[in-house]
């Protein structure tokens, strides 16, 4: 009878200190495993942002940030987007046939670079070094512009110059237009930029 009570003892004995083991185990482990999930922060910096177009004005831009990136949000006049027909034949890539599947959806490969024509939505990022162009809508003469500016933006490092729809001109050190992100619409205020496809 002492043999058994014996066995039993033992038997709890290492259940629980298994049992203790185990516990200890899996709280070791959970955060160990928890440091290869991508950080809140890291989630927000990939993540689509939902911005309400409804406050700005004809012939205005909102710039909003996302991965880190300036993504502009042009809302165009008339003027600005007749501009574009203009000035075609003295563009680099007009038609965004350069990396199309890098710098252009297929959506935004159309005259105004955009879904909808009023909107015009790029990465305020020149192509040749990484600087932020400014912006140039007043038409006309003005320094480091041509006389007959139709309107666009201007990269005050190297001098390279974009139309309104973001298309680059010729013989600028530029070699690309700038980048229309993911985007897409999902009311006639609300555009959501990271995406382009609803669930």
């Amino acid at each position: 009878m002492s043999d058994t009570r014996l066995d039993t003892s033992k038997r709890t004995w290492l259940i629980a200190s298994g049992c203790a083991g185990a516990v200890g185990g899996i709280a070791t482990a959970v955060p160990f495993v928890s440091t290869f999930q991508p950080s809140e922060k890291a989630k927000a910096a990939g993540a689509a942002v939902e911005v309400d177009i409804s406050a700005i004005k004809p012939g205005e831009k909102l710039t909003v940030e996302w991965r880190g990136k300036p993504v502009w949000i042009v809302r165009r006049t008339t003027e600005q987007l007749e501009s574009l027909k203009k000035t075609e034949a003295l563009l680099a890539d007009p038609k965004s046939l350069r990396n199309p599947d890098d710098l252009t959806p297929a959506y935004a490969r159309n005259e105004a670079r955009s879904i909808k024509p009023e909107f015009f939505v790029g990465v305020g990022i020149c192509s040749h070094l990484g600087c932020s162009p400014s912006d140039k809508f007043q038409t006309g003469a003005q320094p480091s512009l041509p006389d007959d500016w139709a309107g666009g933006f201007l990269c005050p490092c190297h001098g390279s110059t974009f139309d309104m729809a973001g298309r680059v001109f010729k013989n600028k050190p530029a070699p690309d237009n700038l980048e229309v992100p993911p985007h897409m619409y999902l009311s006639d205020t609300l555009l959501v930029i990271g995406e382009d496809k609803k669930a």
